[in-house]
């Protein structure tokens, strides 16, 4: 058994050290002798393409730049991206990107669609040649397998999450967390699940109770945290997702804290499965396997328990997208309408 478990370790390491050096000659290959500018969030994927970009090309000739998106973006965010940008040795631009973002939610929220009309462009402003990105296997761009699209190229893009985390552990480059748990990164604005159609008022709501719940949870140990704006435009709901659940003391606590904010009108604690109340736009609504994505792909991996859909179809035109409402626990579905 102990030689068996040795023979997997030494291929795994073997496709770990294959997949490095064939990304590594790719870069090489593409930039020719240009140079190339990272898109760098400071988390998992950009860290890869950050130091292998650096091994590529060296450090004259790879840039990073992070969009800043201001309220959004967690406390700890630009101190992380910082640093590790100090410890690779690279330099590091920031450009801002809150306004198109907030743009992107009058719509309803889109994670993919804030990537390409807010992120990336401007990460392109006023840059010059290619600029890499940490597109996966994990995202959309990542499974089309497009190496280069209008200037963007994806070096990642036949790389699974795993196998990133293995070449980061493999390569010992330990990248801090920033965000909702230790295990995980992110932007604040993904919790905002409804139209931004006021940014003092919904947007103001998620940024700050998502500081307060982090703040609140400093010394308990947490794989999951964060706070989910829900209902509708004129009510801020402020869903809280932990896990493992703390203390009722500490729920009391934290909850009684987040309804001292003025942009927030209700709290609840998500202590066991719960369906959402959603209205989506028509072409969302008529998908089967668009809002099966949206369920089981954005929404479920960040709570705390199993989550259920009751879908309506929205008659807003504004709704590009897709909007939670309302929520109750499953035992209780049996008693609402819809």
């Amino acid at each position: 058994m102990r030689r068996l478990l040795c023979v997997i370790l030494e291929k795994m390491t073997e496709q770990i050290e294959n997949s490095i050096n064939n990304t590594i000659n790719e870069i090489k290959e593409l930039a020719g002798k240009d140079r190339l500018t990272v898109a760098f969030s400071g988390g998992l994927d950009s860290t890869l393409v950050a130091y292998l970009a650096l091994h590529a090309l060296g450090r004259d000739r790879v840039k990073l730049i992070n969009v800043c998106f201001g309220p959004y973006s967690y406390s700890r965010g630009l101190e992380i991206v910082a640093s590790l940008a100090e410890r690779l040795d690279l330099r590091l631009e920031f450009t801002p990107g809150y306004e198109a973002q907030e743009n992107v939610w009058k719509r309803g929220p889109s994670c993919n669609r804030c990537t390409r009309l807010a992120k990336l462009p401007a990460v392109r402003s006023g840059v010059l040649g290619l600029v890499a990105t940490g597109a996966n296997q994990s995202d959309t761009w990542g499974k089309t397998g497009i190496v280069i699209k209008d200037g963007f190229y994806a070096p990642l893009r036949n790389w699974t999450k795993a196998e990133i985390e293995e070449a980061l552990s493999y390569l010992n480059i330990e990248v801090p967390k920033i965000g909702e748990a230790p295990v995980r990164e992110g932007c604040k604005l993904k919790h905002l699940l409804k139209i931004m159609a006021k940014p003092s008022y919904h947007g103001y709501s998620v940024a700050i109770s998502n500081e307060i719940l982090l703040d609140e949870l400093d010394d308990f140990s947490h794989t999951l945290a964060n706070v989910k704006i829900i209902g509708p435009l004129s009510k801020n709901v402020a869903l809280i997702n932990v896990s493992p659940l703390p203390s009722e003391r500490k729920r009391g606590r934290i909850a009684t804290s987040l309804e001292s904010l003025d942009s927030i009108d209700e709290v609840r604690w998500v202590e066991g499965p719960m369906v959402l109340k959603i209205i989506a736009n028509p072409g969302l609504f008529n998908s089967p396997e668009a809002r099966e994505w949206v369920l089981n792909g954005r929404l479920a991996p960040e709570f705390a328990f199993p989550i259920h859909a009751r879908w309506v179809k929205s008659k807003n035109n504004r709704l590009e997208t897709f909007q939670v409402i309302d929520c109750w626990r499953l035992e209780d579905d049996s008693a609402h309408s819809y």
